[in-house]
């Protein structure tokens, strides 16, 4: 039986989507949403979270790169990490992340308060019922005038 194994990404069978690990480039079923790293890969990447937010306990006052070796991670991994609220340092801690919108320094997640509020001001307007427009009343005497086309003076 042959099968050609030259790009599998994206292959299904049987429902199942076979993909390539990002991590160590092996085959796994992919579910879709779902991450692109194998299990084996999620797992290591899971211990070496739990080894950077120990590490962030333990040294408040560490840099982002600091974190970053002591858990044999990127210092993207981390910035992820903190974007996705899952690692956040505290308040006296010099790391911290730009803001998406406005690129203030904030310890975790995407968005300074300020940012958060006025996007939150910005869907509610957004959602909040239509005003109902007034029909426009039409006088009765110009329904009712006799109106000449070809007029001349």
């Amino acid at each position: 039986m042959y099968m050609d194994t030259g790009n599998v990404n994206g292959m299904e069978a049987d429902g199942m989507e076979v993909r390539n690990c990002r991590g160590c480039g092996r085959l796994f079923s992919y579910i879709e949403g779902g991450s692109y790293l194998c299990p084996a890969c999620q797992e290591e990447l899971e211990e070496k979270f739990q080894v950077a937010k120990a590490y962030i306990r333990e040294n408040k006052n560490a840099s982002i790169h600091e974190v970053a070796e002591a858990a044999d991670v990127s210092v993207k991994q981390i910035e992820k990490w903190v974007r996705e609220e899952r690692l956040a340092f505290a308040d006296d801690s010099p790391v911290g992340i730009a803001c998406e919108k406005c690129g203030a320094m904030i310890r975790s997640g995407r968005f300074c308060e300020a940012c958060k509020a006025s996007m939150a001001n910005h869907f509610s307007e957004l959602y909040e019922e239509p005003k109902k427009v007034e029909p426009v009343k039409k006088d009765v005497r110009d329904s009712a005038r006799m109106r000449f086309l070809n007029k001349q003076s």
